[in-house]
């Protein structure tokens, strides 16, 4: 797909991965693009670089998705391209039954929620794009959140779904699953967060790059560090040894926490 006078629309859009895809959608030439976000006063901020629509909506409430793609619909007219990127990480163990209601309900539900507002008007023009942000634990683990790891399992799972089911109906899918990402879910406030992925984490301008070289060629997985191919590869060869592998950097990461 090229993105020249398409309507996007990006969830998470007031910073990180979503600002940055916001910004590079403009650079393509988007004829319009909508900033979706909980935090409405930043995601105002990046819609004004581009001139594009800001959204107040969370996305773990299905009536403000709804709400937010009817609103997006009736400034451009249209949605052609969703960008479902919003999420979050909580937790660490198995965690409280609110973290993991949370993490469900943005993880999962959100993308649930957006593909089920947003499907329908692009079966009846035969075509639409959906980009659904997932996570390189979505095809792996996460060794220091059972919450986000599982989450973003759903997530690729879902995105591998809409595939199946739309793909034949016009609408394309794609699967952003990065590692680590120089952003302030990674970074946490102060931008110095302690990582087990910080020596190999690429700026959100790296992964917008991505995305577009991905979507133009309408690639389902989109994979900022190419190197997690080989890990998937891996673990499908030899489940047990990559378990072991994973917790040897469960281990790395609970030293990389201690204070030097």
């Amino acid at each position: 797909m090229e993105l020249r006078g398409k309507v996007i629309l990006v969830t998470g859009g007031a910073s990180g991965i979503g600002a940055a895809l916001v910004r590079r959608f403009a650079q393509e030439g988007a004829a319009g693009v909508v900033v979706a976000d909980r935090d409405e006063t930043p995601a105002q901020a990046v819609a004004a670089e581009v001139g594009g629509l800001a959204l107040r909506v969370d996305i773990g409430v299905e009536a403000q998705v709804q709400a937010m793609v009817a609103q997006a619909t009736s400034h451009f007219g249209r949605v052609d391209v969703l960008c479902s990127n919003a999420g979050i990480a909580t937790g660490g163990g198995l965690g409280a039954n609110d973290d993991w209601q949370r993490s469900w309900d943005v993880n999962l539900m959100g993308h649930v929620y957006a593909a089920r507002a947003v499907v329908p008007q692009m079966i009846e023009r035969g075509e639409g794009y959906l980009l659904q942000t997932a996570s390189a634990a979505g095809l792996l683990s996460h060794p220091e959140s059972a919450t986000y790891a599982v989450t973003k399992h759903a997530a690729v799972a879902l995105a591998e779904w809409l595939s199946i089911q739309y793909g034949d109906q016009g609408i394309r899918v794609s699967c952003l699953c990065p590692q680590g990402v120089r952003t302030p879910m990674l970074m946490g406030k102060d931008g110095d967060r302690k990582s087990f992925l910080q020596d190999n984490m690429v700026s959100p301008e790296q992964v917008a790059d991505d995305v577009v070289a991905a979507m133009r060629d309408e690639r389902f997985l989109v994979l900022p560090h190419p190197e997690v191919l080989d890990y998937v590869r891996g673990k499908a060869a030899d489940v047990d040894r990559w378990l072991g592998g994973m917790r040897k950097l469960r281990r790395k990461a609970e030293a990389a926490r201690k204070p030097a």
